[in-house]
């Protein structure tokens, strides 16, 4: 009755996820199951040489295997076969790293700030003006919407980070937006979450989460060790059924705050065990 095209974006949707909560399964499944009907829909129309229907082939061990989606392409995925994310806003994946720093939500802007903000690209489109193409970005913290202006110098250093669906970290300044009666921010920066990362994080905290096995976080670590700029000190956290502290690593072990590293340190310890502290002076100069 539907097609495979039907299927998978039902698949992406979660509307089988009675059946197998991990869509990456299901999905990387969709061609067998589909065949397994063609087979089934064969052998109620004739006997099998022993006289009896073939057996269907279901169970667990009909699927195939393939990772699981983190929370990001879970909703990315919604959001292509829905047209928006039904178990959630895209802004939620990225809230968390957010929290220590600076930032007012879309929702609190007020004309004539000059403040840094952020949010998930909502749309973006070009425009050409006297003074060259400019973007004119909506961007979008599930709080509220607003429209941002990246004007060509900018526009044209910042091009690739803009990009639908994409965090941006904005400086700018708020503006009254005569036309629609709501605001309007000029972006001055631009940043997304590796050039964030890289300029205002000064520590790695971890937390061992009881899993105090100092060389395999020599190992994680070892591959990201930096110095200079972009550099963040990594301080451990540590905690057992008497007592809790933190360590400080010595400037040897000093790291760039690379994703990859984050994902490896979340992968071990779990998400919640890995934050990033932002450098609060350097963010507040900035602005």
């Amino acid at each position: 009755m539907v097609n495979r095209r039907v299927v998978e974006a039902l698949v992406r949707a979660g509307a089988f996820d009675t059946l197998e909560p991990l869509r990456s399964r299901l999905l990387a499944t969709v061609g067998r199951a589909l065949e397994g009907a063609e087979q089934e829909e064969r052998a109620a129309t004739q006997s099998s040489l022993f006289g009896e229907a073939e057996a269907p082939r279901g169970g667990s061990h009909a699927y195939v295997d393939a990772p699981s989606w983190d929370a990001r392409q879970k909703l990315l995925e919604e959001k292509a076969a829905l047209g928006f994310s039904i178990s959630g806003h895209l802004f939620s994946v990225y809230e968390r790293e957010l929290i220590g720093f600076a930032r007012t939500a879309l929702a609190k802007l007020s004309p004539g700030d000059r403040v840094w903000m952020a949010g998930v690209v909502a749309q973006a489109r070009m425009q050409m003006t006297r003074r060259g193409r400019m973007m004119v970005v909506t961007l979008d913290d599930a709080t509220a919407q607003v429209e941002l202006t990246v004007f060509s110098e900018l526009f044209e250093k910042t091009r690739d980070k803009i990009k639908e669906d994409a965090l941006l970290v904005v400086a700018g300044k708020v503006q009254r937006d005569e036309f629609s009666g709501g605001l309007r921010v000029s972006a001055d920066e631009v940043l997304d979450l590796e050039s964030l990362r890289g300029r205002f994080a000064a520590r790695l905290r971890i937390a061992m989460n009881g899993e105090a096995d100092a060389k395999k976080l020599q190992e994680l670590l070892a591959p990201y060790r930096a110095s200079g700029g972009g550099a963040c000190q990594v301080v451990v956290a540590y905690r057992n059924a008497s007592a809790a502290c933190e360590v400080a690593l010595g400037d040897a072990w000093r790291v760039r705050p690379d994703s990859r590293l984050i994902a490896e340190l979340g992968a071990w310890l779990t998400p919640e065990n890995v934050q990033l502290v932002y450098g609060m002076g350097s963010v507040a100069a900035a602005a």
